[in-house]
């Protein structure tokens, strides 16, 4: 937590990351009826910088809560390239350079010319992302790492609030391949869109007509500079105990050291991770990290990044067993 900034000036800095949120948040819901547990999380990794893998059925309301997402923002800086929202309908028969662009030589200056691919957008939707190919796939790979593209021996770079909404149908097989190890570690969470309640889906059929419209004039759209902001200000007012890392590192142990696992969880997933907490903190309403933070998002971020041996089938649970101990030792010590 920096000392350079008094109590106040930090708690107007809070409220304005708050007024951000609360813009996104109130757009997303508009949009999206009974899935406030799903837009919670969506913003959450937006704001630790991470991205976003969602799954389930045709139908869910997967494409709709991306769409309504990308559609919150506005670019008050606008550049050649970078958009603030596109899509990506992924089939097997897809190019890399569908993805990230493709050098086109212009025979009156006899020069080659990037054309920029869909990937240069603030917020990209990658929907049914395994159905097509690994090769295309790992275009993605350094762009969600690195922020930047390579075509041509030649890097461009992206825009730092650039987020990855992915989308998948896991039930239907035909024509899908596996996300690689490699992909699904790029993404902060995994996340599962169940069915809704049923009076959140009455509610969905009798407000069909009026979601078809932009949302109302009192949810305006959100900058790609107060965004970054926003980001900015929870890094560095979000306070996170520096014991909560060795906790981290224990549950890591646990995960991989289980006779019921057999791959653990990367690192990258521990510093992914940490943004994550001071998000989920803040969205809470609180300016600290707590180890319920942690029980909260674990399950999140490690679930799909395991391999479990044959025969054991709930991941969450083997997360919860793992996270048990060091969670334990980490609120005793907090306590005294």
């Amino acid at each position: 937590m920096s000392s350079t900034v008094s109590a106040s000036s930090r708690q107007e800095l809070l409220a304005h990351a708050k007024q951000v949120v609360e813009q996104l948040r109130h757009r997303l819901t508009f949009a999206v009826r009974g899935r406030d547990e799903v837009i919670d999380l969506i913003l959450i990794a937006l704001l630790a910088d991470g991205h976003v893998l969602l799954e389930d059925h045709p139908g869910s309301g997967k494409t709709t809560l991306a769409k309504a997402l990308g559609e919150s923002f506005e670019d008050n800086n606008p550049t050649e390239f970078i958009e603030p929202f596109r899509r990506v309908q992924f089939t097997p028969d897809l190019l890399p350079s569908d993805v990230t662009g493709v050098s086109v030589f212009d025979p009156e200056s006899q020069q080659f010319h990037f054309r920029p691919g869909p990937i240069f957008a603030h917020v990209l939707l990658a929907d049914e992302i395994n159905r097509t190919s690994p090769k295309v796939q790992s275009a993605l790979l350094e762009a969600m790492a690195e922020k930047q593209v390579t075509v041509d021996n030649h890097t461009y770079p992206l825009d730092d609030l650039f987020f990855v909404i992915a989308t998948q149908n896991p039930r239907d097989q035909v024509g899908t391949y596996p996300l690689p190890v490699a992909q699904l570690d790029r993404f902060l969470f995994k996340i599962r869109m169940d069915y809704i309640e049923r009076s959140a889906e009455v509610d969905v059929l009798r407000s069909y007509r009026d979601r078809r419209q932009q949302a109302p004039d009192n949810a305006p759209k959100v900058t790609r500079d107060a965004l970054i902001e926003a980001r900015n200000i929870l890094d560095e007012h979000v306070y996170i105990d520096p014991r909560l890392s060795d906790s981290l590192v224990d549950v890591a142990t646990a995960l991989r050291q289980s006779p019921q696992v057999a791959q653990g969880v990367s690192t990258r997933s521990l510093v992914l991770l940490l943004p994550a907490l001071q998000a989920l903190a803040f969205v809470k309403g609180r300016d600290f990290v707590t180890p319920e933070d942690v029980s909260t998002l674990a399950p999140h971020v490690f679930a799909h990044r395991l391999e479990l041996v044959p025969g054991v089938e709930d991941v969450r649970e083997v997360v919860k067993k793992c996270l048990k101990a060091p969670l334990e030792s980490l609120s005793r010590s907090t306590m005294r």
